[in-house]
């Protein structure tokens, strides 16, 4: 298979990159790099700091041109929320209708977006619980998180896609192919968004918001408020998923800091929009109330201002 990681996907590229490198069984590309990252990916391959052990990688392919991709038969599309749209429009050139797209980014309203760039494709729902970042042009650092991987199509069907699980499975994924794709990425969202948040807002890492009471109330309640908007688009999530969220929380480092928090920490462009924007205008849409997340999300707007 040719399998294209389009985007950040550091951590997924650099794994598939080691078990399968040039020559390989698989080819595994890399697209739509930045200019210092690609010229270091392609002066000295890709430098993986990882918990579950650490790799240089040289893919088949390191490229800021999608036409050079040629037609391929899996895309991980990895880009943060706020260019994943146009990151669907510049694939598209090598998408064909067979052309299985995962998307493990943040957020719950991204298969929408990539099918409305992309046009045509088998788009499947993912998540990941993994923090990463660039730490330097051509290194990728894993801060935290188990690296549990989901991929499904939210109609269920399995068979279909054994073979990219196989694949994922042979380069040491924790990954796991869930006909309940839907579940596993509003749980996902219901853990993620509120803490991206609220980091973000009051600039702590996590145990700035689990050592704080009135903080950690703010926590749950907006988890709680997620949980309201999933039911109400008819995701049923399992029992307890708050509790289970907030014991989730407290297994991170207390000194973990989200990507967004260190988006908004550098200055750089932030999933906002993504993540608690997602929510804000869903919630009104539908008629269901999110006081935590309309108060914190004007907040968040003055913040980038």
């Amino acid at each position: 298979m040719r399998i294209a990681v389009v985007g950040i996907g550091g951590y997924l590229g650099g794994r598939l990159a080691h078990r399968f490198p040039p020559g390989g069984e698989h080819e595994i590309l890399f697209a739509e790099l930045s200019g210092p990252h690609l010229d270091a990916i392609r002066k000295n391959g890709l430098k993986l700091l990882a918990k579950d052990g650490d790799a240089t990688v040289r893919p088949s392919l390191a490229t800021d041109s999608h036409g050079e991709l040629g037609t391929v038969d899996v895309a991980l599309l990895c880009p943060k929320g706020y260019d994943l749209l146009e990151a669907a429009k510049m694939m598209k050139v090598a998408v064909d209708s067979h052309t299985v797209v995962i998307l493990p980014g943040n957020g719950v309203g991204n298969a929408e977006l990539a099918r409305e760039g992309l046009g045509r494709g088998d788009v499947l729902s993912a998540c990941i619980y993994i923090s990463t970042h660039i730490q330097s042009p051509g290194v990728v650092e894993q801060m935290a998180g188990p690296r549990k991987f989901f991929f499904g199509n939210p109609n269920g069907e399995l068979e279909p896609y054994r073979a990219i699980e196989a694949m994922f499975l042979e380069a040491g994924l924790n990954v796991e192919l869930t006909p309940n794709i839907l579940r596993e990425v509003w749980s996902k969202y219901l853990f993620v968004e509120p803490l991206s948040v609220l980091t973000s807002l009051y600039e702590v890492p996590h145990g700035g918001l689990l050592d704080d009471t009135a903080r950690k109330k703010q926590l749950l309640e907006m988890m709680s408020e997620v949980g309201s908007l999933a039911g109400k688009v008819g995701v049923d999530l399992p029992d307890g998923i708050v509790e289970q969220s907030m014991v989730k929380a407290e297994g991170f480092p207390s000194e973990t800091r989200t990507s967004m928090q260190l988006d908004f920490q550098h200055g750089r462009p932030t999933e906002v929009e993504t993540m608690i924007g997602y929510a804000v205008r869903k919630g009104r849409e539908l008629g269901v109330p999110l006081p935590h997340h309309d108060e914190v999300y004007s907040a968040l707007l003055r913040k980038t201002r």
